[in-house]
């Protein structure tokens, strides 16, 4: 039987990983940036202007989709990709993160984590089964197990807790995948590293999680807090370990500076909301820096955002009128620097792909 879930590697050079991971929604090429749509919703944009960005995956999360409108919902509806219309590979994030974001709401144990929803304040229960069980409802390419992670500057006896709480998790996460028949059944679940900045510590958990033998990993707890350079040796360390046959994802990593450098470490793709909050921001990623839509040099300035960019909003739009958009408060302007800034980060991942290819 043909298996739903294939990494080409493709070439190396420089250090860039040139590969193509197949799913039944289609492949994606990698290096590749995966746009956010947490609540299966691109903020502003429809599934046809994200694919005119280039976009070929995308993530949702499963933690939010869970509280509002409930994964029960979802799955009678068809799941996410009928649900919000899009006909690619998707990945949902567990509710690991929010573990991390949402502290003051949660209280994690060896058994799972207990949190109030900050939609009407309600007791809710997650655990790494029903973090599964959420996402199998959904019904994305690609479910990531829960996870614990912790600040980038916690406490050494705090990573090392959430580590090998993250460990045990993922051991039961992955009993359950396979007593489903695990990627066979149409959907790959990935294990997630973690281990702070500790470079031992991300070397043991990624030791660790490749004996579970998931379909894909992940390099989680990073941009948390830590520093660009203790980013990178954990980064580098947790790379070099993982399997050149399955795709490494790093999770919420959204900088092109920081694409650049994860990438020439063997990462294959990333997630952010980065592009679409900037835009909504007035902010507009260039070839020249970021660009401040609101600052008045932009008033009487015809240029487009960046002159190589081939997206509709270079195309057609000024600097001029984008800053009219932002100080006049219209939410075309955030939709607009979205489309651009999206567009922008998928032209990044392009040239890294053909550089990879020589």
């Amino acid at each position: 039987m043909t298996q739903p879930f294939r990494f080409e590697l493709l070439g190396e050079r420089n250090g860039i990983r040139r590969g193509r991971y197949h799913t039944p929604h289609g492949s994606f090429e990698t290096p590749c940036f995966a746009p956010v749509g947490t609540r299966a919703a691109m903020k502003g944009l429809t599934p046809d202007q994200l694919r005119a960005t280039g976009a070929e995956l995308i993530l949702a999360n499963a933690y939010h989709l869970f509280l509002r409108p409930g994964h029960e919902l979802i799955a009678r509806r068809g799941g996410l990709h009928r649900f919000m219309a899009w006909d690619g590979p998707i990945l949902t994030d567990s509710g690991g993160y929010q573990i991390f974001s949402l502290a003051h709401l949660s209280k994690v144990d060896d058994d799972g984590v207990t949190f109030s929803s900050v939609i009407d304040g309600s007791t809710k229960r997650l655990t790494p089964e029903l973090a599964l069980e959420v996402q199998r409802a959904l019904g994305p390419d690609i479910a990531m197990i829960l996870d614990e992670c912790p600040p980038g500057n916690a406490d050494p006896a705090v990573v090392r807790r959430a580590h090998l709480r993250t460990l045990q998790w993922a051991r039961r996460a992955r009993d359950l995948h396979d007593s489903w028949g695990g990627a066979s059944r149409g959907q790959a679940v990935f294990g997630i590293v973690q281990g702070g900045p500790d470079p031992e510590l991300r070397a043991e958990s990624a030791d660790a999680m490749v004996a579970l033998d998931f379909d894909g990993y992940a390099i989680g707890g990073l941009s948390v807090g830590e520093t660009k350079a203790q980013m990178e040796i954990a980064l580098e360390v947790a790379a070099d370990r993982l399997p050149a046959d399955r795709p490494r994802y790093l999770m919420g990593v959204g900088t092109p500076e920081d694409f650049q450098t994860a990438v020439r470490r063997g990462v294959d793709f990333f997630d952010c909301v980065t592009p679409t909050r900037h835009g909504r921001n007035n902010q507009a990623f260039t070839r020249e820096g970021i660009l401040k839509l609101r600052n008045l040099k932009h008033a009487e300035d015809d240029a487009p955002l960046d002159a190589a960019c081939g997206c509709v909003t270079c195309r057609l739009y000024s600097r001029a009128y984008l800053r009219h958009l932002a100080i006049a408060g219209e939410m075309l302007g955030g939709v607009l620097l979205s489309i651009h800034n999206i567009h922008y980060f998928q032209d990044v991942m392009r040239e890294l792909r053909a550089e990879a290819e020589g």
